[in-house]
């Protein structure tokens, strides 16, 4: 996926995410091919294995265990809701403690949600709440700037690329609530319809073992920024 800044054509060495792919396969003997699309091309061609063997970085989803084997997991980072600095909206009951409590006390706010993201299982499931789909975490960004969604659901980390990068004149009037909603794990996704996904996964899992076990994942953190 193009998802800076964990991973990205235009990040160093490609992200985060990509270098440990990549050193998690190395280290079983795999030599990792990346190509880099858009969130709704990389599922379409990830769930029918025509060109590519799976999709990463990606939230863990059991609604996707029916097209997708998901490897073990690596770190990712929090999902909360970003607003308005001038807005007093704030959680009356905490997140981490209720969620959904959280959330129904929210209902009368409008939701910016990204079209075919995982978020967290309780705003996914959550009829009560005022949920419009836009295209990318940036416009979510822009639409709640400009007052047409009043919270956006979106990681800090991703939140904060994006502010830097094509979104600094927006800094200073945009925050995150807190606390976050939820810290997401991320995975690789290895589509079913590939004849070798289980082969795959295990040695990614081998191979991220041991990233963890001999500190280079630790590394590689500190290194990106996470």
């Amino acid at each position: 996926l193009q998802w800076e800044p964990y991973i990205g054509p235009e990040l160093v060495d490609n992200g985060y995410a990509y270098q440990l792919a990549k050193a998690a396969f190395a280290a079983s003997g795999y030599q990792l091919d990346v190509g880099f699309y858009p969130w709704a091309r990389a599922l379409r061609l990830a769930s029918t294995a025509s060109t590519v063997s799976g999709l990463f970085p990606e939230y863990y989803s059991a609604s996707r265990e029916t097209d997708f084997v998901f490897s073990d997991p690596f770190p990712g980072g929090p999902i909360g809701l970003f607003k308005r600095v001038a807005d007093d909206t704030e959680f009356s009951v905490d997140p981490t403690t209720d969620a959904k409590a959280a959330l129904e006390a929210l209902s009368d706010k409008r939701f910016g949600v990204v079209r075919g993201y995982i978020n967290t299982p309780e705003i996914d499931s959550a009829d009560y709440l005022k949920k419009e789909a836009a295209g990318s975490d940036e416009l979510n960004l822009k639409k709640l700037r400009h007052r047409r969604i009043d919270v956006a659901v979106i990681d800090p980390y991703v939140a904060q690329h994006l502010l830097d990068t094509r979104l600094p004149e927006y800094k200073g009037s945009l925050e995150m609530m807190q606390p976050p909603l939820e810290f997401k794990s991320l995975h690789i996704a290895f589509s079913r319809r590939d004849p070798n996904h289980q082969a795959y996964a295990a040695a990614f899992n081998a191979g991220l073992k041991e990233l963890r076990a001999s500190g280079q994942l630790e590394a590689m953190l500190r290194q990106y920024g996470f």
